[in-house]
C-alpha cells in the first residue's frame, strides 16, 4: 500500500473511531438534554414508536469526519471541505434545535433554510475559485472533454449545492438509510479522487472520512436505531458529498451515483404535482421509502436494497468515468 493510500485509509479509520467512541456518551446526552425526534403525524403511524428517540446524533459523525480529515489533510482544500460541510450541518443543527426546544416539528422556515443553504454555497463557490481549487468547468458523462461553463457555473454549482443536501434530507427517514447509500456514495467519490491522481488526494481522503464517519454512525443507526442524525447530520452528508463531487468538476455523476436521492426527491415532486393537477396522489406516500413502507417492505429490506442498487449505479458511473 503506497504513502497515499495509507493515510486516506486511515482518514476513515479515524473518522471511525471516532464516531464509535463518542456515540455511548453523545446518545446519553442527546437523552439528558431531552433532544427527543418528534414524529410527523402525517407519517406512517407505526413511526410514532419512535418518538422520543434522540436526534441531532449526526453531530457525531460532524466530529470524526472533521478529525479525520483535518488530522491528515490540513490543507486549503481539507479546510474547505471540511468547513463548507459543517456550515451546511449547522444550518441543520439550528433547524433540529428549534424542533426540539420549542417542539415543533417544523424548524427553520423553508425560506430561511433556503437563503442559508445560498450563502454557504456563494462562499464555497466564490473561495473555490478565488483560491484556484477549481474552474469553471465540468465533466460531462461520455464527453472527452471538460464542458466550459463560464459564468452560468456560479448558479448551477448553487443549485447543486442546495439541491444535493435536501435530497440527503428526505432520504433520511428510515432507521440507516441516509447514512448507509451516503457511505456508499462517499466510496464511489473517494475511488474517483484517486483515479484522477495526487491532486485529487485531499479529496479522497475527506470522502474516505466520510464513510468512516458514516459506518461508525450505523453503529447507533441501523434498525432499531437508538438515535437519529436530524438535519444536523443530513445536510452535513449532502454538503460533503456535493462539495467533493465539485471539487473533482464531476457533479453532474451525482445523479448516477445519488440516484437513491434523486428517488427521492423526484417522488415528493411526482406526488404534489400529481395531486394539483388531478387530485390523485401516485404514490402511497411519500418520500419513496414511505411508500414502500405502506407496501409491506421492512426498513431493513428498504435499506439493503438502496445499498444494493447505490453499489450498482456507483460501479456504473465508476465505468463511465474512467
Amino acid at each position: 500500500m503506497n504513502t497515499d493510500m495509507f493515510t486516506i485509509t486511515m482518514a476513515a479509520v479515524i473518522a471511525f473511531v471516532v464516531c464509535a467512541v463518542t456515540g455511548p456518551f453523545t446518545i446519553p446526552l442527546l437523552r439528558r438534554l431531552k433532544f427527543g425526534q418528534e414524529i410527523r403525524e402525517v407519517g406512517p403511524s407505526w413511526h410514532k414508536t419512535k418518538s422520543g428517540t434522540p436526534t441531532m446524533g449526526g453531530v457525531m459523525f460532524l466530529l470524526a469526519v472533521a478529525v479525520g480529515t483535518l488530522v491528515l489533510f490540513p490543507n486549503k482544500e481539507g479546510i474547505m471541505l471540511v468547513g463548507t460541510s459543517l456550515a451546511f450541518g449547522a444550518i441543520g443543527f439550528v433547524d433540529d434545535f428549534i424542533k426540539v426546544v420549542k417542539k415543533r416539528n417544523l424548524g427553520l422556515t423553508a425560506l430561511q433554510k433556503f437563503l442559508a443553504q445560498v450563502f454557504v454555497s456563494v462562499v464555497f463557490v466564490l473561495a473555490g475559485m478565488y483560491f484556484n481549487i477549481f474552474d469553471t468547468s465540468i465533466m460531462v458523462p461520455f464527453l472527452d472533454f471538460p464542458l466550459e461553463l463560464g459564468w452560468f457555473y456560479i448558479p448551477f454549482a448553487i443549485f447543486i449545492m442546495v439541491g444535493v443536501p435536501n435530497s440527503v434530507n428526505l432520504t433520511d427517514g428510515v432507521d440507516g438509510l441516509a447514512a448507509s447509500v451516503t457511505a456508499v456514495v462517499s466510496i464511489f467519490l473517494t475511488f474517483l479522487a484517486l483515479s484522477y491522481g495526487k491532486e485529487m488526494t485531499t479529496v479522497a481522503g475527506f470522502s474516505a472520512a466520510v464513510t468512516g464517519g458514516c459506518l461508525g454512525f450505523l453503529l447507533f443507526n441501523a434498525h432499531p436505531a437508538k438515535v437519529f442524525m436530524g438535519d444536523t447530520g443530513s445536510l452535513f452528508l449532502g454538503g460533503a458529498v456535493c462539495a467533493a463531487a465539485l471539487m473533482m468538476e464531476a457533479p453532474i455523476i451525482l445523479v448516477i451515483a445519488g440516484f437513491v436521492y434523486v428517488m427521492e426527491t423526484l417522488s415528493v415532486i411526482i406526488q404534489v404535482a400529481s395531486f394539483k393537477l388531478t387530485g390523485k396522489r401516485v404514490f402511497k406516500m411519500t418520500p419513496i421509502h414511505h411508500h414502500f413502507e405502506m407496501c409491506g417492505w421492512s426498513e431493513r429490506k428498504i435499506v439493503i436494497s438502496a445499498i444494493i442498487l447505490s453499489a450498482v449505479l456507483c460501479t456504473v458511473a465508476y465505468v463511465i468515468c474512467m
